[in-house]
Formats: C-alpha cells, structure tokens, sequence
C-alpha cells in the first residue's frame, strides 16, 4: 500500500472525467453553501436602519444585534468538520440548509428584538458550518487536475451572493417606494429582505441531494463499493480504482491529526508561524472590510445620500467585489501572494485614506459638499477592489499553505477563529466609532491597512510555487 502512495499508480493525478459538466455541476451545487454564506451575511445591510427604528435602540445595542451572528458563525465553523466527520459532508450540508431556512423564516417574523438576535445567531451557525464543508467536499470530490479552478468557486459564489443580496435589497426597497419599513406582502420591506433567503436555501437543500457522498467519507465508513462508483464518476473509468483507493486509506491512516498543544512553542505561547496566520487573519478584518457589505448602506445615509441610492451604491460595491476577487483568481498563481497583499495594502490604505477626508468636512444641509462626496464614493469603490484582489483571497491561499503539515489543521482553525473574532470586533464596534467620529473611525482603518505593509515585507514568506511538505 506505501508503494501505491508514493507513486500514484492510479493514475489520479492526470485523470480526466468523462463528464466534466457533471463534476462542474457537483462543485458548483456544493459552492452554493458559498453563496448563502455571503447573501446571509451581507443582506443585513439592508434591515439596519429600519431595526434601530423599529426597535428604537442605540448604536451600541444596534451593534450587538448586527454582530451577534458572528458567534454562531465562530461555533459552526469550530464545530462542523467533526460532524462532517462522524455523519458525512452531504449531511452536514441538508443541516446547514435547514438552519438557514428557519434563519430566514425567524429574521423575517420577529416578535421582538431578542428573539430577532437569536435567528441571527442560528443563521450565523449556518454560515460557519457553509465556510467550511464547502471547500472541503470540493477539494475532496474534485479530480486533482481541476482540483484549484473547482476550489475557487466557493469563493466565486460568497462574492456573487453578497452582489445579489444587495440587488435584492435594492429592488425591494424601490418597491416599497423607498422606505425600509414601507409595507410589501403584508410585511415592513426589511423583513421580505431577510425573509427572501429561503429560495436559496431551500434550493441548496435540495441539490444537497442530487450530489453524491465524499469518496474519502465512505472509505471512512467502510464503503469501499460505493467510494469506487463515485470516484469513477468524478474522476473518469480510465483510474486504476483499486489503486485510487488504496491511495486515499494510505493518505488517511498516516495523516497526523494536530491538536492545540502541537501549536505552543517559542516565547510568546504559540509558535511563530502561528502568530503570523493570526497576524494575516486580524489584519483581513482591521481594515474594515465588513464595514463596507454590513453598513454600507447606513454609511452613506449617514452622510446624506438618499436611501435608495444608498442600496444601489452597495450593490455596485458588490459587483466591483466580484471584478476583484476574479482579478486575484487570474493572478495569485502568476504574480505570487506576497506581492499580491503588498499591492492591495497600499490600494487599500489610499482609498482610506481619501474616505477619511471626505468624512471629515462639514455636512451641508446633512449632505457632503459635491467634491467629497465624490471622492469618498469614488474612494470606497477603490478600497473594496484592492481588498477583493488581494488580501480577500490570499489570505486564505495562504493559511492554507504555509503551516507545516503537522499542524495545519489546528493551526488553521486558530487563524479562522482569531478572523471571525477580529470580524465581531470590527462589525460591534462601528456605529459607536461612527457616531463618536467616522472620519477617526476610517483614520484607524488606514493605519492597520499602512501597518499591514511592514507586517508582510518582515514576516511573511512567499508559498507560490512550494509543496506543502516544504512549508515549516
């Protein structure tokens, strides 16, 4: 068997399925797991007024509610590999679907604020458990050749949800004649925004369905016949698939399982290379990146614009979301990811830069003078592409390449966490910074997006290029 994996006799690494379309279809039905994640967490921008109205609540306490899915999301993403690996990659994904579902439902009904807080948390523990069985069904189902280019569709439909979340929210509250809380369907216009991602997510149920188990989830389990039939789906019948098997039980029983004693060392608690995975996680969200897909609206409301431009301006950020992160696709492989992140750091501290002057003029008649005004729409744009090109999907090429294999998967898990941490950090704190002063507020985004330079240039090292087995 230690032969077979050394030398892949199957012939895996080259296999071509006779039936890309259907493999196509697979990644793509799993990826919609990517969407919601994205649509769910992105189409609160359009309730966040209407909430602090409806509900009458302080900044503060506005916050909390955005921020509080951010939790369940930290607990679905800490928790959903175990079950995946105990009742399988497709279970986990109908699991998911249902959470969304009644999150949708729940979001759309509140009786109050508190129980409105709790769908956002069960919604949240969705997009979690989305984040993470999405690349890994993909990555396990894919065949090694279109491994990559299959593996960026999740990334592809977070962007594409977070677009069509705001279109949604755009025509809605045009619908509604322009006001969040206007009655639609019997309902205030928010609450249909919310309500609405029970398509999606019903439908990603039911394509849940229609794809079939992780080859590696069955060998797992015992069932050897049905993880041959499906690796001959995906990969094509001219596979050796004895050797295939026996190549994936070889990978499966010598694979280290890291633990979080593996990632103590050195002086300051974790290893080095750990605090550096942290570092690229902390610094992706202390620019303020979900600022733009959680408040966009409410920002430029807040500064004059009218509402319906307000929505109609998050969707146009959105779509230059997508433009960049296409852009990053293209060139992460080419240009490497150190000059890639160094190159969006500087994108990034300009556009904020020129956001935080805008902000700091005096509001005439509560609007912004024409030229700022200007420069800071102009401004915001710049900022999301040098992020979407950059930082948005290096950052997560990178963790997933440059710890050594021993602790990856812990290590990997650390990182995530100390994102979806960094991200409730940001997220709960906006409203107050941007009552005390949102010109301050973007000055505290510049300095992390200017710090980030230095932190790449000194502690991180390019992986483009390198086998896992040589990082470490």
């Amino acid at each position: 068997m230690t032969s077979t994996a050394q030398a892949p006799q199957s012939g895996a690494r080259t296999a071509h399925p006779e039936h890309l379309g259907h493999v196509i279809f697979i990644a793509a039905a799993a990826a919609m797991g990517g969407f919601l994640f994205g649509y769910d967490s992105s189409v609160i921008n359009g309730a966040v007024e209407a909430i602090r109205d409806r509900y009458d609540i302080g900044s503060a306490a506005l916050a909390q509610v955005i921020a509080i899915a951010l939790i369940g999301c930290a607990i679905g993403a800490a928790t959903a590999g175990r079950i995946a690996d105990r009742i399988g990659r497709i279970r986990v994904m109908q699991i998911a679907a249902v959470l969304f579902v009644v999150s949708a439902v729940g979001s759309a009904l509140p009786f109050s604020l508190w129980d409105f807080a709790f769908w956002r948390v069960i919604g949240g523990f969705a997009i979690g458990m989305a984040s993470v069985i999405g690349p890994a069904y993909i990555a396990e189902v894919a065949p090694p050749a279109y491994r990559g280019r299959l593996g960026s569709f999740q990334q592809a439909a977070i962007v594409v949800g977070i677009a069509i979340s705001q279109l949604v929210n755009w025509g809605l509250l045009n619908a509604a004649g322009g006001d969040q809380r206007g009655k639609l369907m019997g309902l205030e216009a928010w609450q249909v925004m919310l309500g609405v991602m029970v398509v999606p997510a019903a439908l990603y149920g039911l394509l849940s369905f229609a794809i079939p188990e992780s080859p590696r989830f069955l060998l797992s389990v015992g069932k050897r016949d049905r993880a041959k039939e499906i690796l001959a789906e995906v990969e094509g019948t001219g596979i050796d698939l004895d050797a295939r098997v026996a190549e994936i039980e070889h990978a499966m029983t010598s694979e280290h399982k890291s633990s979080f004693k593996d990632l103590l060392g050195g002086g300051f608690f974790f290893k080095p290379i750990v605090w550096i995975g942290i570092g690229l996680s902390v610094f992706q969200q202390f620019v303020g990146i979900n600022v733009a897909f959680y408040y966009s609206s409410t920002l430029w409301q807040s500064v004059g614009v009218d509402p319906t431009d307000s929505f109609f301006y998050s969707f146009t950020t959105s779509i230059i979301n997508i433009v960049g992160t296409v852009i990053a696709m293209i060139f992460v492989d080419r240009v490497g990811r150190k000059p890639l992140a160094l190159i969006g750091s500087v994108g990034m501290a300009v556009g904020l830069a020129l956001e935080a002057w805008a902000f700091s003029s005096h509001l005439v008649d509560g609007k912004l003078p024409a030229t700022q005004g200007w420069i800071a729409l102009i401004a915001a744009h710049v900022f999301v592409l040098f992020f979407a090109l950059s930082w948005g999907v290096v950052v997560w090429v990178m963790l997933g390449e440059m710890f050594p294999n021993k602790i990856r998967a812990a290590a990997l898990g650390v990182a995530a966490a100390a994102q979806w941490i960094a991200n409730w950090a940001i997220t709960a704190s906006f409203p107050s910074l941007a009552d005390w002063n949102l010109a301050g507020t973007y000055v505290i985004y510049t300095v992390f997006a200017a710090l980030s330079i230095p932190f790449v240039l000194k502690f991180v090292k390019e992986t483009k290029g390198k086998s896992l087995e040589e990082m470490g």
